[in-house]
């Protein structure tokens, strides 16, 4: 893997000694309300120089880690099936390199496919997912890939019990009852999350972020924002009880940075993803 012309500020390190790899899919092909994720991974490099290395939450410096940005994939346009074979071999190359994988969005569907790569190698794989929404419908206008199907698609491949869900505030009301008998589902807020990683400490861990879980006064660059959800502050916080966990491989996703002028929802996104790279394991 070569270096990407930009990079996510601090993340210039060679690939062969690197510990994370962080790429990113510009593609919204199943949004289902208002498209531009696309241009998500783009902008968090681009903005990232907006924001300093040092971490004063964690006292640590992406400047003391091994991470390399490989940069954006290559897609190709209204192949949905495609897209998702690229990104599980990308992941898949990441993890048999023994490194993890972050991956940047673009929609929320692109996890299905990650999940699938780090399922090969970690079959006792759990997922904790924070979103605004359920993402658990079987299916979105008749298609069954969709980012609003997509919890639903990894519950297929994981199983009972193996999804952790947290800021859930949004979603049909079939979601909510399915939910209740095949996730671990905390409603409106990150309540729980502490007993979450308790009951996971000895397992690994993909851990999947819709920045949507925010509230759209923090965060308003969505295509689909939801009023009612968490802070800033709260969502740091339960971010750097990651490092308590055994996270093999993550994804941060869904920011649409047009929809906020003022450019502070990429601003967040840059800060958050700061936060998770300093918490990986090997740091």
């Amino acid at each position: 893997m070569n270096k990407n012309i930009q990079t996510f500020i601090g993340c210039d390190k060679e690939y062969s000694e690197s510990d994370i790899a962080i790429f990113g899919v510009p593609f919204d092909g199943t949004t289902s309300f208002k498209p531009g994720t696309r241009f998500g991974p783009s902008a968090i490099r681009n903005e990232s120089f907006g924001i300093e290395t040092y971490s004063p939450y964690q006292d640590k410096d992406l400047s003391e880690i091994n991470a390399f940005d490989c940069g954006d994939l290559e897609l190709p346009f209204g192949n949905t099936k495609k897209v998702l074979e690229i990104v599980g071999n990308q992941t898949e190359q990441i993890l048999n390199d023994e490194k993890i994988p972050v991956m940047l969005g673009g929609e929320h569907l692109i996890t299905l496919a990650s999940v699938c790569a780090t399922l090969k190698k970690y079959p006792d794989l759990h997922i904790i997912h924070f979103d605004a929404h359920t993402d658990l419908r079987n299916e979105y206008m008749g298609e069954k890939l969709s980012h609003s199907t997509v919890m639903k698609c990894v519950w297929e491949k994981v199983g009972d019990n193996k999804i952790y869900q947290f800021g859930i505030r949004s979603g049909e009301k079939y979601e909510f009852e399915f939910a209740k008998e095949h996730t671990v589902m905390q409603k409106f807020n990150l309540n729980g999350f502490d007993n979450a990683v308790e009951k996971l400490k000895d397992k690994p861990v993909y851990f999947s972020l819709d920045l949507d879980i925010l509230d759209p006064s923090i965060f308003s660059g969505t295509g689909t924002p939801e009023a009612g959800g968490v802070t800033f502050t709260e969502l740091v916080n339960a971010i750097l009880k990651l490092k308590e966990l055994n996270v093999v491989a993550c994804d941060i996703n869904e920011l649409a940075p047009m929809y906020d002028q003022s450019g502070v929802s990429t601003a967040v996104a840059c800060k958050i993803l700061r936060e998770i790279l300093l918490t990986l394991k090997g740091v």
